[in-house]
């Protein structure tokens, strides 16, 4: 039963979507098991961009099933725009995409409460404003509507009547215009019509996957420091990024799952606010941010930039239980002499080499650098451990120390074929 989990070891952007796209090569499922539409994975093949904000990234390959799993909150506009668009750049995935009948629905009081909570919120987090913050919240609140609930026009509009009841009176209090319920439902009629050959069980359909010996590759959204739980809470995101979301996500046990990907920055961003110790300072962010196209895919907000966090990507193994570890953006560091790794925090006059549980602490933890030569190219043309220079091998090889992951797959540029692999893809 060869299953295996993909997720973000820093605090997203990592670049899953290249690893997910180079491991979809040899699955027969891919399934995206959390999230919504505030994801943005970005592919490069054939010198073509592909953006992926609902659709597991792994479509990309002919013949590869994709699933969309329960954990996953569907915004059904954007979901239909990404396959129209998708199928218009030649990409069909209609007939080979399945949605969870049990997965919630963004609607578009979601939508506006996302926006104005943020703008009333005494602490800002960083919300993508997909409204996937509120619809997580009626879903733990047991008033949400699913996607099957979709597929029955009487029950469809029941909830949707009791919930814009309560939720135009909460528009009310910010000052916003009701939403109109028939307007609504017209919208989502046409919705319901179009996603009616893709909504399925799909835990049914990956467990008999598994039980007949295919290989299913589990896509997580977002990474594992903006995990609900594990996260830098508040300045986190609404579901678990972690990979013990694949199974509640999914609807597949975790007995069933072999290994656990991290995919990790050879440095580190982050978009939005929230701590993060190894930020460059002044001109120098901007100038990186710059030099390496650190924007967002969703939002094109400006990413945070600093040198690669140890102490976080070793918390996030353990949180994980990674197997291995995939290393992205190498090509990245080419030129900048010396290189550094953050190995430990300075925290109230004490050093740790533990990542703190309470985001106030973390924002006054001060990094502690190990220096190490930098390189020069060639990177982003080798395609072999042999052919990166010696730093590059040198800065690798220590990632891996003191994460205590093997290193198994290294990015140096955006297209696929710009990977080395180190081991076995699926074991």
């Amino acid at each position: 039963m060869p299953a295996k989990v993909v997720v973000g070891a820093q605090w997203g952007d990592e670049g899953k979507a290249k690893v997910v796209d180079f491991l979809s090569e040899s699955a027969d499922l891919v399934v995206r098991f959390q999230g919504g539409a505030n994801a943005g994975h970005t592919v490069v093949a054939g010198g073509k961009e592909f953006i992926f904000h609902l659709v597991p990234a792994g479509v990309l390959h002919p013949g590869k099933v994709g699933v969309i799993g329960n954990g996953v909150v569907v915004d059904p506009e954007a979901l239909l725009e990404e396959m129209d668009r998708l199928e218009g750049i030649g990409v069909k995935v209609d007939g080979r995409l399945f949605v969870s009948r049990d997965a919630h629905l963004v609607m578009p009081y979601h939508k506006v409460l996302d926006r104005v909570m943020e703008e009333h919120r005494g602490k800002r987090i960083g919300t993508t404003g997909k409204g996937i913050g509120p619809c997580y919240r009626d879903k733990a609140g047991r008033v949400g509507i699913r996607v099957g609930d979709l597929m029955d026009p009487d029950v469809f509009r029941a909830k949707l009547h009791a919930a814009l009841d309560v939720h135009n009176r909460i528009l009310s209090s910010y000052g916003e215009p009701p939403l109109d319920e028939g307007e609504i439902l017209s919208q989502y009629r046409r919705f319901a019509e179009r996603m009616a050959s893709l909504v399925a069980d799909t835990s049914l359909i990956l467990n008999r996957a598994l039980d007949e010996g295919k290989r299913v590759l589990f896509e997580g959204a977002q990474g594992t420091l903006l995990d609900l739980d594990h996260g830098t809470y508040p300045f986190v995101t609404s579901s678990n990024t972690t990979a013990g979301g694949a199974c509640t996500g999914t609807g597949v046990g975790p007995t069933r799952i072999d290994e656990v990907v991290g995919v990790a920055k050879a440095y580190t961003t982050r978009v939005g606010e929230g701590p993060l110790p190894t930020e460059f300072e002044g001109e120098m962010e901007e100038e990186m941010r710059r030099r390496w196209g650190e924007y967002g895919a969703t939002t094109g907000r400006g990413r945070r930039c600093g040198w690669f966090d140890a102490v976080a990507v070793r918390y996030a193994a353990r949180v994980n239980g990674f197997t291995s570890l995939a290393l992205t953006r190498l090509d990245s560091l080419e030129g900048m002499d010396p290189v550094k790794i953050c190995v430990a925090y300075e925290y109230d006059g004490r050093i740790t080499e533990e990542f703190p549980n309470s985001a106030e602490v973390l924002g006054r933890c001060r990094p502690v650098y190990e220096e190490l030569p930098g390189w020069d190219g060639p990177t982003s043309s080798a395609r072999s451990w042999e052919e990166l220079p010696e730093g590059a091998r040198a800065y690798v090889r220590r990632i891996g120390e003191l994460v205590g992951a093997e290193v198994v797959l290294i990015s140096v540029g955006r297209e696929r074929e710009q990977t080395i692999v180190l081991g076995e893809p699926w074991r």
